[in-house]
Order: structure tokens, then C-alpha cells, then sequence
């Protein structure tokens, strides 16, 4: 599995903490950015993510910025995207469950590393349950379609 991570300058510091434990579990990780903590535009780097996911380039994607609010309205923005803002462990893991959620994004001035930890681990180790779920996650890809 190939997982794209991207962040914003608040959230610098707990994307490197991320991307340091995806690599320890033998995760391939590319990072987009930031770089550091100097202020960036945090859509360009959301979008980014969320593009390539969009277009089946990884398969999953993890997006960090001050609340994760911006970065889940980024990312749900694009077609086959299914972003979840996910500070709790609850959360985390109904978005696989029932979503399929191919982004998991997070708040780094919301929540700590040891849960931000848990979380990452929460949404990689939980699979899908289908059935009913896809197909109300069918009708998210049915362009024009209106409930």
C-alpha cells in the first residue's frame, strides 16, 4: 500500500511523527509537503493529495492541518474521494467500516501524537464491510445524480 501525507504549517510537526511510524510498520509513504513550519497554502498541498488518490494513483492518503476542517473540505472536493475528519478512534474506524474513507485526515492542534498514532493505526487496520455500505457509496460516484 502506497500512502500519500500531506500538511499544512500547523501540523507539521505530527505529520513527520506519522510518517516516521508508517515507515516503521514497512508503509511506503510519499510526502507532499510541508516541509517545514513556515505558512504554506494548505489547499494546494490537500489538493494534491487528493487528486492523486482521486485518480488511483495511491491508494490511501492522510491530510493534517490545524483542525483537519480545511483539509476534509479540500479533499472531498474531487471525484472517488472519500475524506474522513477523524479526532477520535470511534470515528477512525466506522470511516473504513462503513465509508471506505481512502483519506483519513486529522487536526494536529486538536489531538496529541499517541492518539493521532492510533488513529493512523485504527484506520489502516480496518477493512471495509461492503454490502449495503457500497451501495450507498455508489451514489457518491454517480456524477449529476441528485438523493
Amino acid at each position: 500500500m502506497k500512502i500519500l501525507i500531506g500538511c499544512d504549517h500547523a501540523a507539521f510537526g505530527l505529520k513527520e511523527t506519522i510518517k516516521r511510524y508508517l515507515i516503521e510498520k514497512g508503509v511506503a509513504v510519499e510526502d507532499l509537503g510541508a516541509f517545514s513550519e513556515a505558512s504554506v497554502d494548505y489547499p494546494q498541498i490537500g489538493m494534491q493529495v487528493a487528486s492523486r488518490v482521486s485518480k488511483g494513483q495511491a491508494e490511501r492518503g492522510i491530510l493534517l492541518c490545524g483542525t483537519g476542517l480545511g483539509m476534509s473540505m479540500v479533499a472531498n472536493r474531487f471525484a472517488h474521494v472519500r475524506a474522513a475528519l477523524c479526532n477520535d478512534l470511534f470515528s477512525a474506524g466506522m470511516s473504513r467500516r462503513h465509508n471506505d474513507a481512502n483519506i483519513l485526515v486529522m487536526g494536529g492542534r486538536v489531538i496529541g501524537d499517541v492518539l493521532a498514532l492510533e488513529i493512523v493505526r485504527t484506520w489502516l487496520e480496518t477493512p471495509f464491510e461492503g454490502g449495503r455500505h457500497q451501495r450507498r457509496l455508489d451514489l457518491f460516484d454517480t456524477p449529476g445524480q441528485e438523493p
